[in-house]
């Protein structure tokens, strides 16, 4: 499948620095930063700075340094926010939403990581 990658989503623009924010951690190949409108105590978003639509788009055509930064840095974020069960944390939901029945709404890889309190079931049954 081919990916069409929209160069100026928002994400894309914070990339560019263009737009603002509040960023939790930098790497080389990844951006974490405070969502603006939270879910939950700690709502930080993960985003990977190469020009990726979903989830499977990057797991099938980023590089292993891409991929391998990306998911560091989501652990790495998890320790920081200190919401790691089993590590002094109560757990967290880690969420990325791809394509129209995903209800995705900004164009390029993110994930969700929430904690800092209960959140409930994902999904209700249809």
């Amino acid at each position: 499948m081919a990916y069409s990658y929209d160069p100026e989503n928002i994400f894309a623009k914070i990339l560019r620095g263009e737009i603002p924010n509040n960023t939790v951690l930098e790497t080389e190949h990844t951006l974490a930063f405070r969502d603006i409108a939270p879910q939950a105590p700690e709502h930080v978003l993960v985003i990977p700075k190469g020009a990726y639509v979903c989830y499977d788009h990057f797991a099938l055509e980023a590089s292993e340094a891409e991929i391998v930064d990306y998911t560091r840095t989501i652990g790495q974020i998890c320790k920081m926010l200190d919401i790691q069960p089993g590590e002094g944390g109560a757990g967290y939901r880690l969420i990325s939403n791809a394509g129209q029945d995903g209800v995705q709404e900004v164009p390029h890889l993110h994930v969700h990581i929430l904690g800092g309190r209960g959140l409930g079931r994902m999904l209700a049954r249809a």
